[in-house]
């Protein structure tokens, strides 16, 4: 029977359709140089008014031919031309080769290149010389095709892709040196509790009894950097309800969302629920996930909050499976979700939990997953050992040998 004085819980796929459903993009766009739009959302279709390759042309150092002249091996052609890339050859006469080069045009009338590893070259004073054909090349070998990486009017890269350093090449390739992305989010990060120091401020020795340093505050940012956001840190604000209220109100009036860690619980010294209430609207969720089961979703005016849990694999994993898509939706982003793969677990786990559990791991040399030891929420190191999760659905347990869903840290890191 449930216990009517703890709240249910929110499966985690629910409580993230339901974050995203409130993550309308409304941050505009802006142009930015081709070789700063690496992480950026593409906020157009790009389309490309260039075939690549333009013509056909050589894929290796070589010899174009004429696979008339050259059907069996031994063949010896006399070397008419030499065509390097950024040259166009003439066309090429019967039982003659062209000399050609990586990326060079295919002269017409040839249909093969023998890559020079597979010929003898016989050079002859006051000409090109000639060529032995040591093996007989097949029909279009070596050539790459006009149109077979990108054909004119090809979208190459769709509207909502986040860019990487090969779409960034791709851009370049088809004549772009410049694109119209998503503008970045602008975050204010601030932590709460009267707990924590900062490290450089306060020397381990002279720290008080329960003081702890503030690791969310150095993590979250980097986690904002990386998704392109502009940060604003605000830093540590003291554990009572006025100086939370003022944070908040300076925070929302320059920013698209506000990211909180810690002060979402229901203790007496928890006041992020009081001084947003005080300033617009606030849920809380109690979401079915471990580790991470407080969370809050609010807005002040129009700009979002959320609360995240102050114990640190918490608020980190709560990031990254719930603010990060967030992120990306409102910079309109399409793929915001992490795609979990099929893992061999090396290692039982009988003890189901009545929350989805992420379980940090890493892979081992013989393809599988080990267990970090320690799987408490406040364990970071559990994160750096580590190299994804296991995302484990509530109530299942497994034993070595199963097959898992990992969700490696590259895939929510990138």
């Amino acid at each position: 029977m449930a216990d009517p004085k703890r709240p249910p819980l929110m499966p985690l796929d629910e409580a993230l359709a339901s974050l995203l459903a409130k993550a309308t993009p409304m941050l505009g766009s802006e142009s930015v140089s081709t070789f700063d739009a690496d992480g950026r959302v593409l906020a157009q279709n790009l389309v490309s008014a260039l075939t690549v390759p333009p013509r056909d042309n050589s894929s290796m150092d070589g010899y174009a031919v004429r696979m008339a002249d050259c059907a069996a091996p031994g063949a010896v052609l006399a070397v008419a031309q030499r065509i390097p890339a950024g040259s166009v050859g003439g066309p090429l006469a019967a039982g003659t080769a062209a000399r050609i080069f990586t990326g060079a045009p295919i002269p017409e009338g040839a249909d093969a290149v023998v890559m020079q590893e597979d010929t003898t070259a016989l050079p002859e004073e006051g000409s090109l010389g000639r060529v032995q054909v040591d093996l007989a090349p097949a029909v279009g070998q070596w050539i790459r095709r006009a149109g077979e990486d990108v054909a004119a009017g090809d979208v190459v890269l769709a509207r909502g892709e986040r860019l990487t350093p090969a779409a960034l090449g791709l851009a370049a390739s088809v004549g772009f040196d410049r694109l119209q992305v998503a503008k970045r989010p602008r975050v204010a990060l601030l932590s709460t509790g009267d707990e924590l120091v900062m490290p450089g401020e306060v020397a381990p020795a002279a720290m008080k009894p329960g003081a702890i340093y503030n690791s969310n505050r150095f993590f979250m940012r980097a986690l904002l950097h990386r998704l392109g956001c502009e940060v604003n840190d605000l830093g540590i604000v003291p554990d009572n309800r006025e100086a939370t209220i003022e944070a908040l109100r300076g925070a929302a009036e320059a920013s698209d969302l506000i990211i909180t860690t810690g002060g979402v619980s229901v203790g007496e010294e928890d006041h992020i629920k009081a001084a947003v209430q005080a300033l617009g609207e606030l849920q809380l969720w109690s979401l079915s996930m471990k580790p991470g089961k407080p969370f809050a979703y609010g807005r002040i005016g129009s700009t979002h909050v959320t609360g995240l849990p102050g114990n640190p694999v918490s608020s980190f994993l709560t990031f990254l499976l719930l603010v990060r898509p967030f992120l990306l939706t409102l910079q309109g982003a399409t793929r915001v979700a992490p795609q979990p793969i099929a893992v061999r677990a090396d290692f039982d786990w009988p003890r189901a939990d009545r929350r989805r559990e992420f379980l940090r791991a890493r892979r081992n040399a013989a393809g599988g997953l080990d267990l970090f030891g320690n799987q408490s929420s406040g364990v970071l190191t559990s994160t750096v050992w580590g190299d994804g999760v296991i995302d484990t659905p509530a109530g299942q347990a497994f034993k070595a040998g199963d097959l898992v869903q990992f969700i490696s840290f590259a895939s929510l890191l990138a």
